[in-house]
């Protein structure tokens, strides 16, 4: 059994992700703060619909399933630009759905970003490109992820007693200086790079820390088709760029449960066959690909993203 004396995995995440605040949020910006505010107060007893990141709070929740409640495995914390008082329907709606999120910030429309540190978050998701670009400066690993149709839990290879998580390598994993490599001298000078560069190890992206953790949690549990976690690398290096990236993560000391090579095929088809409950990559196209399959979260980080570009959508 996990270690109860391990600090936990800690997922911090938006209200606009968590729950369906669409209609609210539109509100918002066409009449402004007082009609949003008035709006949840006069609906604080009308529960919400899930949002995009229902299903995976659900399952990561669900990870503390035999743990005492003084010391969960995993733990959400809500951050968010609601008030305390608009917030009220928001813990309505918790509370109704039983999820076990007993932590929160409501910064009142005020960046909420800064409060993510101190609750020790390995993970931020939000709807918010601004507030995940700070995150990442700040030395969080975060994704911006868009509201949109729930998948179905019964779609193909959905697998709902385990958890499973996927990653691009370059620039979410991994620095982003193979991928620079790339860009400015093409595919010939990446490959070349990548094999006189394979005895030596990629640098960690800012998901490197929240792999760590994952893996620590993962760790602790049985292996095999039926641990209650899953990994992937999905990737769109072939060979011979494989080999530094395999090497890296035996340097790590970091267990992937599958790695996918897709030589530039598209990420989409793979991730569902997968069956990822979230998927991260730092490339716009890539979540294009992938979001209508599976939740996609954009790591707005590297290259691929300089500043000051629009986000996905």
């Amino acid at each position: 059994m996990p270690d109860s004396q391990a600090d936990p995995l800690i997922v911090a995440i938006s209200s606009r992700t968590l729950f369906d605040l669409e209609d609210s949020h539109a509100l918002f910006e066409r009449e402004g703060l007082d009609a949003y505010a008035a709006f949840q107060r006069s609906h604080e007893d009308d529960l919400l619909q899930p949002g995009i990141a229902f299903p995976l709070v659900r399952k990561l929740l669900g990870l503390n399933d035999g743990s005492p409640p003084e010391a969960p495995r995993v733990e959400v914390i809500l951050i968010s630009r609601n008030s305390a008082d608009t917030g009220l329907r928001i813990f309505n709606s918790i509370a109704h759905h039983g999820l076990a999120i007993k932590r929160a910030a409501f910064s009142n429309g005020a960046p909420p970003f800064p409060y993510i540190r101190p609750f020790g978050a390995d993970l931020f998701l939000s709807t918010h490109g601004e507030d995940v670009r700070n995150a990442l400066a700040a030395g969080v690993a975060a994704a911006t992820l868009l509201p949109g149709a729930l998948l179905s839990p019964r779609a193909p290879h959905h697998r709902p007693d385990q958890l499973r998580i996927a990653f691009d390598g370059d620039a979410v994993i991994f620095g982003d200086e193979s991928e620079r490599v790339s860009r400015e001298g093409g595919l010939a000078a990446f490959s070349e790079h990548e094999r006189s560069h394979a005895g030596e190890p990629l640098s960690g992206g800012p998901f490197r820390g929240f792999l760590d953790a994952l893996h620590r949690l993962q760790a602790a549990f049985p292996t095999g088709e039926d641990a209650p976690i899953r990994t992937a690398l999905v990737t769109a290096r072939s060979v011979p760029a494989h080999e530094r990236v395999i090497r890296t993560l035996r340097e790590w000391g970091i267990r992937l449960d599958e790695a996918l090579f897709l030589g530039g095929r598209s990420k989409g088809p793979f991730l569902e066959a997968f069956g990822a409950d979230i998927f991260f990559d730092d490339s716009e196209h890539n979540i294009e690909s992938a979001r209508g399959l599976v939740t996609a979260g954009h790591v707005p980080h590297g290259v691929a993203n300089p500043v000051g570009t629009p986000r996905v959508g």
